[in-house]
């Protein structure tokens, strides 16, 4: 891709989309901003340089304007990161945004208000597409976690303008094809989670690369009663994929026991084997599973990480994705954290530095891992 390095931006107009869709607190503060901060390094140079940078993202998913979902919060909150005024404006287009656009001056800031309060930006409609373009010279691509949707600022834009990928959209490539092109093995996939169908393209796509896979959470659970017939319907789907997997000579690691919860009574005890009886949950794995979880990473070179091996958000179910993900931190690897409430309960726990990189992608990142054309990637030069 050609990259932001390669950008002379003193004194143009430089149209960049960004991925501000952060959570904010009842007050209409920013209460987590890492997806923020992942900008900083692309706007920090476009500072530097001397460019006029127009910001553009979404927040939420409103269908029309709604003052909760605005993004004025989050051009305070960038304000203060990078030490400088943000300018913000109500609209994202139309003559409002027009004149501040040309208001800006080298060096500034502005943002747009939420582009999904147009409902042309997820049609990827043509004119919403050339109305945002005309606010701009150059089009940087940073908002890694949006170039899986065909949006008219994701494809729609980039077709009109110079365009450029930046900072963290570099890195996420370049980060995420350590696990798609020649890793080092052995090369171990986590995946834990909740349903079967919704992780099979991911399953499938991994198993041409990896060595092991290790399944917790729900989705181990299920796998274990599909796999002892009592699963329901799935079970077929269930015998598909470890058909594949024996096939491609992957090793399929399943709980061995659980955390369990009573469903009647909220008890909490541990399985004394991989059956969840009925009336219980599976909330975690057991202490059997950490110990084994762990000793089946402790030769990998490569670990690819998607989903928490129980309910991690509660703090009673959180003890087997810590030990785990702990371990995997204990030696220099390749090992890499992808989808957004993995990334989310890692940084929860303080164990950012357990791996090389959390990807801010989401389903972009997921995606790219699966092998599929991503259509914000793909319109770049």
């Amino acid at each position: 891709m050609r990259t932001l390095k390669e950008l002379e931006a003193k004194g143009r107009r430089v149209l960049v989309r960004v991925d501000f869709n952060v959570p904010l607190t009842p007050e209409g503060k920013v209460r987590d901003a890492l997806r923020i901060e992942e900008s900083l390094p692309t706007l920090r140079r476009l500072k530097e340089q001397g460019a006029r940078t127009i910001l553009m993202s979404h927040l939420g998913r409103p269908k029309k304007p709604d003052p909760a979902l605005s993004l004025r919060p989050v051009a305070e909150k960038l304000g203060e990161l990078l030490g400088t005024n943000v300018a913000f404006v109500t609209s994202c287009v139309g003559e409002a945004a027009r004149t501040a656009a040309t208001a800006v001056k080298d060096g500034e800031f502005l943002l747009l208000e939420n582009l999904r309060f147009d409902p042309r930006e997820e049609a990827n409609e043509e004119g919403f597409a050339q109305e945002l373009a005309r606010l701009g010279e150059v089009f940087v691509e940073d908002a890694f976690g949006t170039v899986h949707r065909a949006h008219a600022s994701t494809v729609g834009v980039p077709k009109l303008l110079p365009s450029y990928a930046g900072f963290l959209v570099e890195r996420e490539v370049r980060e995420l094809t350590q696990l798609t092109e020649a890793p080092r093995h052995p090369y171990v996939a986590l995946i834990g989670g909740m349903k079967i169908d919704t992780k099979l393209p991911l399953l499938k796509n991994l198993m041409h690369g990896i060595d092991r896979l290790l399944i917790g959470g729900a989705l181990g659970a299920n796998i274990v009663a599909q796999t002892s017939g009592n699963g329901g319907p799935m079970g077929d789907v269930v015998a598909d994929l470890l058909a594949m997997a024996k096939k491609a000579e992957v090793e399929v690691v399943l709980p061995s026991d659980f955390l369990l919860q009573e469903d009647s009574s909220g008890k909490v005890m541990t399985s004394g084997g991989p059956t969840v009886p009925p009336g219980f949950r599976a909330m975690d794995i057991g202490p059997a599973t950490r110990e084994l979880f762990c000793h089946r990473l402790s030769d990998a070179e490569t670990v690819f990480v998607n989903g928490p091996l129980g309910k991690a958000e509660d703090p009673n179910f959180a003890e087997g994705s810590r030990q785990v993900f702990s371990e995997i931190g204990r030696r220099p690897r390749v090992s890499i954290v992808a989808g957004g409430d993995t990334a989310g309960i890692v940084r929860s726990m303080g164990l950012v530095n357990a791996f090389s990189y959390l990807s801010t992608g989401g389903g972009a990142a997921l995606e790219f891992i699966e092998g599929r054309t991503l259509p914000g990637l793909a319109v770049l030069p």
